[in-house]
């Protein structure tokens, strides 16, 4: 979320940002309706102050308490929309973000790794023939996109996991394992809600038989959303500073846009786990920039350890979130694709989400400030493991495991 006096003294600005990024928000109205707020709010103000006067039951009293009552009602619909309108307002891109609609105007600004031309079996063959994937009970047990990982295949994602997670421990990250289950001020907060709020599954929390004990609780698409809201309503200190996180956690996602896409394998699912990287650092973009490079090259060196070639694409302004300041998006060759495909994500959001979720820090001047926020993927399985076993697939069917793995999963082939 941005200031209002922001918005009030860039109008044209914001209007741009949400231009670039294809974003449909009526700007005028907002200012109409700030306006209308505030004039609102100093009416109130004052007939609270006047209804003060009266302390007794008099026409006057009754007289002050319904104009004080009818103009705070006006003021509660004003403020409803005001603050719809805002969540809808998007983050500033920042000027070397390019243009463009979708992910295929994404430009491409470095690549990583000899690419496979040639290759054998694609992942989902390799996979069933070695028995290490059941689609069709996957999609008896849990509908569409549905699967089972068996054997080598859930020995090796929970390898990935344990490799990720001590990597980006060892670059001085604490460790988290987050929870799934988030409450609705998380996902507005970090901008999930509104703008994709149809990818988001709704869980009822409290008693399945009691209607009044059932709390909305949602499941979260990515650590991101419980680790942004661990910090919030919290004033931290300037030295804290930056928070350095690695978490684990199941994500879950509808892929509600994504129908007719990939209908049959692993590389975009329902249900998936992710290793994510969460950094809280000072209000300074600069600051923000070098952790962005950071957080990204964290996520290469993992690419580079697995032997995985990659390219990172810098995101066009149709394809960041609401909350985006800029994203850089690692994809890995996919052999039998000819093709790269994404599977990490970088970004930076300056203090759009702390300042939705109020995480603060107090300068070395006393000033209260707004932390930034970033956050990047270190690994995220199943999807990984099609361009891992397609990359490192030997000529008679084995897959050779990348070095860095062999200690977490006890053998060089499988």
């Amino acid at each position: 979320m941005l200031d209002i006096k922001f918005i009030r003294e860039n109008k044209d600005l914001i209007k741009e940002a949400a231009r670039k990024k294809c974003v449909k928000v009526d700007i005028d109205r907002l200012l109409a309706i700030d306006e209308k707020r505030r004039a609102l709010t100093h009416e109130v103000d004052k007939l609270r102050q006047e209804h003060k006067k009266f302390t007794d039951a008099s026409e006057e009293a009754r007289v002050s308490k319904n104009a004080l009552s009818q103009k705070e009602f006006e003021l509660s619909a004003v403020e409803k929309e005001f603050e719809e309108l805002m969540l809808q307002v998007p983050n500033v891109p920042d000027p070397s973000v390019p243009e463009g609609e979708s992910d295929v105007e994404n430009q491409e600004i470095r690549k990583w790794g000899k690419i496979k031309v040639e290759h054998g079996k694609n992942y989902l063959n390799l996979m069933q023939s070695s028995d290490m994937l059941d689609l069709e009970r996957g999609a008896k047990v849990s509908g569409f996109r549905g699967y089972f990982l068996k054997g080598d295949a859930a020995l090796l994602s929970v390898a990935l996991w344990q490799f990720a997670l001590d990597f980006v421990a060892k670059k001085g990250f604490t460790s988290f394992l987050s929870p799934a289950l988030v409450r609705r001020e998380n996902l507005v907060g970090t901008g999930w809600f509104p703008q994709a709020e149809e990818d988001v599954y709704s869980a009822k929390g409290g008693s399945a038989s009691d209607e009044k004990t059932r709390d909305d609780i949602y499941l979260s698409g990515t650590a991101e959303i419980p680790m942004m809201g661990y910090h919030r309503d919290e004033i931290l200190k300037e030295e804290e500073l930056p928070k350095k996180y690695v978490a684990f956690s199941s994500c879950f996602r509808r892929e509600a846009g994504s129908y007719g896409k990939d209908q049959k394998g692993i590389f975009r699912v329902h249900e998936f786990f992710k290793v994510e990287q969460i950094v809280l650092c000072r209000a300074d973009h600069q600051e923000s920039v070098k952790w962005h490079e950071e957080l990204t090259k964290n996520s290469e060196e993992i690419m580079q350890a697995l032997g995985i070639p990659y390219r990172i694409v810098v995101n066009c302004g149709g394809d960041l979130g609401l909350g985006q300041v800029k994203k850089y998006d690692l994809e890995a060759w996919i052999p039998s694709e000819k093709r790269y495909r994404e599977t990490h994500s970088a970004s930076y959001f300056h203090d759009f989400q702390t300042r939705r979720l109020n995480i603060k820090y107090r300068d070395v001047d006393g000033k209260l400030r707004f932390v930034h926020s970033l956050n990047n993927t270190a690994i995220a399985t199943p999807r990984i493991l099609e361009a891992l076993l397609e990359n490192h697939q030997e000529p008679n069917g084995s897959i050779k495991i990348p070095v860095a793995l062999q200690k977490y999963l006890g053998k060089e082939l499988i």
